[in-house]
């Protein structure tokens, strides 16, 4: 597997497009929206972006329920407004993934309308199906009752998105329904979808973020099928497309790197311990909780997965409450000391960076549900919509947030003490040194249960640099046998030492030459 050059000193800002900036004033944001504040992205310190799903759908499910993969929602704009948001960002020497979605489609599909014929066609063994209308795939729910055909059809999430077929690690034999990987109908999904990579990436984007990769094959013990699913279209693309960039939802980076993808993607469930720092009554970096199971975590992927450990932390995603539902103030800067000094690609969730709130008692939006207030509109500035449309109010994707001061980038941007100018900061130090970028080294120097500060080694390019964060109200010490030296970037006082001790200030993060 060929190493992405830019993947090194990567930080990605996502972007929920139909909640980012809207010019049409049709109350949902498009693709000239995100072209016009692609120089904010950028001076912020971001040179990538992850673009959620902006293919053709229903929109059931934000998106990912994909009505036809070659075609650009209309809604945001056209495949022609798409490659130029490709080239816009090319020429600022930027970076995008798209958002592949190849577990299901919308049953609004083409591929599951002919799936659903009773007389057998290509399409016929597209996704999976039982033999018997009245039994479900094992472990799924199923859409019956839709089809000509006989059989159940297995559905990966909502019961509006059918399973796309790749096969059976080990089928059983009394279930003849379930098809080998090996089989006609997985091959040519498999196919398929590579073909759909093929497209974009002709178009002009950089690569893809995965969603589900963990899911496609199914009774796969220990994800073998899987990962050699993957390392079929590893293959693909290291002869087609050496330069694109793959970033899994899969939350096992020893699997998910075996199967060739360049990164994993930090999971906020599942057994990472990831809201331990940032999402449950006491986070860590709400200064008083525990990261210790994380890091034991995090230790224990990186061991194996070989020493690689190459996990995107991101600030939060649409799939989560938002950053500042838990955390405020100092804690809110102290985190993306931590989230910008991490090995791996980092991630901000657009609004992250001015502290956007999560809304709270919105009806579900799209198949939002409890995620729809993580997916409120931009806060730009103080005018009409916050700047995000001049649409009506009611007219809106997803209602704004209501309060008299919520935060905006127009203010944070003026305020040389706001949160956005600190990661401003923080980027820009990540930028300058290789030894906090993706694939530098790390050691965690000191992180002991329900104690602070959490301190850890980042080795990369001959250069040695400490991170040290207390977002407690103590100070704290811890031993180190190094010699602390000149701090690359300081937030609150400066971190002292004395003989083999630390001293480590309240409120403070710090990145120090050793």
């Amino acid at each position: 597997m060929n190493n992405v050059k830019w993947l090194e000193n990567a930080v990605f800002y996502e972007i929920y497009p139909q909640s980012f900036n809207d010019t049409n004033g049709d109350g949902i944001g498009d693709f000239q929206g995100i072209i016009e504040k692609l120089d904010y992205i950028k001076e912020l310190g971001c040179n990538a972006i992850w673009m959620n799903p902006c293919y053709d759908s229903p929109f059931l499910d934000a998106g990912y329920d994909v009505r036809d993969y070659y075609k650009a929602a209309p809604r945001y704009g056209t495949n022609d407004d798409l490659r130029r948001l490709f080239d816009e960002m090319h020429r600022r020497d930027m970076h995008i993934l798209l958002d592949l979605v190849p577990g299901h489609t919308s049953w609004e599909h083409e591929w599951f309308k002919a799936s659903c014929k009773g007389e057998r066609n290509e399409y016929t063994d597209r996704y999976i199906w039982t033999d018997n209308t009245w039994e479900a795939p094992e472990g799924m729910n199923a859409l019956i009752g839709l089809a000509e055909r006989v059989g159940a059809c297995g559905v990966n999430f909502f019961s509006h998105q059918p399973a796309l077929n790749y096969g059976y690690y080990k089928p059983k034999p009394d279930k003849p329904w379930q098809q080998p990987m090996d089989a006609p109908g997985p091959k040519a999904t498999l196919e398929a979808m590579k073909d759909i990579m093929r497209f974009w990436l002709k178009l002009g984007c950089d690569g893809f973020r995965v969603d589900m990769a963990h899911s496609l094959v199914k009774n796969d013990e220990d994800s073998k099928g899987t990962i050699a699913l993957w390392q079929n279209v590893r293959e693909f693309l290291d002869k087609e497309f050496p330069d694109a960039a793959m970033v899994s939802e899969w939350g096992e980076p020893d699997k998910s790197l075996q199967g060739g993808f360049h990164m994993d993607f930090l999971l906020h469930f599942g057994p990472s311990h990831y809201n331990d720092l940032f999402r449950c009554d006491k986070p860590f970096f709400g200064g008083e909780g525990d990261a210790s199971e994380f890091v034991a975590k995090y230790l224990e992927n990186r061991k194996k997965s070989g020493g690689k450990g190459l996990m995107c932390i991101p600030s939060g995603n649409h799939d989560m409450y938002r950053l500042a539902k838990y955390i405020h103030g100092d804690g809110l800067r102290i985190s993306f000391a931590f989230l910008l000094s991490m090995p791996g690609a980092p991630f901000i969730y657009y609004g992250d960076e001015i502290g956007m709130r999560y809304v709270e008692g919105l009806y579900s939006v799209e198949g939002g549900y409890e995620r729809t207030g993580s997916r409120s509109p931009m806060q730009w500035d103080s005018s009409e919509n916050a700047g995000f449309s001049n649409a009506p109010a009611d007219k809106l994707y997803i209602k704004l947030d209501p309060s008299d001061d919520r935060p905006t980038a127009e203010a944070a941007m003026a305020d040389s003490g706001s949160l956005w100018h600190e990661i401003q900061r923080q980027t820009a130090v990540r930028m300058a040194h290789p030894a906090l970028q993706s694939y530098g080294d790390i050691d965690f120097v000191y992180c002991e249960k329900d104690k602070y500060p959490l301190a850890y080694l980042r080795t990369g390019d001959n250069e040695k640099i400490l991170v040290i964060l207390n977002p407690s109200a103590k100070t704290v010490e811890f031993p180190f046998g190094g010699s602390l030296g000149e701090a690359v970037y300081r937030y609150g006082a400066m971190a002292a030492q004395s003989g083999g001790t630390v001293t480590v200030p309240a409120y403070s993060a710090g990145y120090y030459k050793v």
